[in-house]
């Protein structure tokens, strides 16, 4: 049976560091500040927005909450970004998403600094990633080669499978493993035969979606199996891209959800916040 890979308990490790980072930088005179722009009501979105305030909280980052109806122009918003951009007290920028379909994503995103996007979704610092000099990671696929190092498992040389290939996750992902030295495939809903593919797999990433689509005999024996997913079953239950029941009994590893790569994301939300609030002290 896999050994269960506790993402609140590497999250906390990581957030017992920061606490003590901050503390460090607030006896120097700098706070880290992180401002969180939600626009409209979506009930995922709420709950992700309060995780990121409450984490704040915990290791002594400023923060601050823009709350906007659904109904707010995209000039209003890019006019409170480009308020946020100039704002001394202000080290990181994150705009929930989704947005309410009348305001464009990329435009709201190219809009944020790039020295202040602690999400990593502008294209600036997408570059910085595909030529591994960069400042900032995306959140979540940096939690998970947190838990993926958590495992004393070496990347480099293992078959890496990536399952989803999102500008968020599926593309970052499988760029960070490159740089680990894996050899990456990345599957998406074109792959033909993708059991096939997703057997050959020492380390399997499942960001797709689909609620339980990864089962158990798409798994190699023995290989870590890290879960991106967050859906609801049938009966309305969370759960991931991976059928824990049937995948559990055959990998070494495993992510549960809820409470694998999910606090990780937010850790890492945090440690950027700080890294930008350290690079613009220098």
């Amino acid at each position: 049976m896999a050994v269960i890979l506790d993402g609140k308990a590497v999250s906390a490790k990581v957030r017992e560091q920061l606490k003590l980072e901050v503390k460090r930088m607030k006896e120097n005179g700098i706070t880290p500040g992180l401002a969180v722009v939600i626009v409209g009501e979506d009930p995922a979105s709420q709950v992700y927005v309060r995780n990121k305030e409450k984490g704040c909280e915990e290791v002594g980052i400023y923060s601050e909450k823009h709350a906007l109806p659904a109904e707010t122009t995209q000039a209003e918003l890019l006019a409170l970004v480009e308020k946020l951009n100039k704002k001394p007290e202000i080290d990181g920028i994150l705009v929930q998403l989704p947005l309410p379909k009348h305001i464009d994503e990329k435009a709201v995103i190219e809009a944020i600094s790039p020295e202040k996007d602690v999400d990593a979704f502008h294209a600036a610092n997408v570059g910085k990633i595909m030529i591994n000099d960069y400042q900032f990671l995306p959140c979540t696929p940096a939690g998970v080669m947190e838990l993926i190092k958590e495992t004393g498992i070496e990347v480099c040389g293992k078959e890496c499978v990536v399952i989803g290939r999102s500008n968020i996750v599926g593309k970052p992902m499988a760029m960070l493993l490159l740089h680990s030295s894996g050899t990456v495939t990345i599957c998406h809903s074109r792959t033909k035969n993708l059991a096939e593919v997703t057997r050959r797999a020492d380390i399997l990433i499942a960001a797709v979606g689909k609620a339980k689509f990864v089962t158990g005999g798409m798994i190699k024996d023995g290989a870590v199996v890290i879960d991106v997913g967050m859906n609801r079953d049938e009966n309305g239950k969370l759960c991931g891209d991976v059928d824990f029941e049937s995948v559990a009994p055959k990998c070494s590893y495993i992510t549960p959800v809820p409470g694998g790569v999910g606090p990780m994301t937010i850790s890492m939300l945090l440690k950027n916040t700080v890294a930008a609030a350290k690079s613009k002290a220098q």
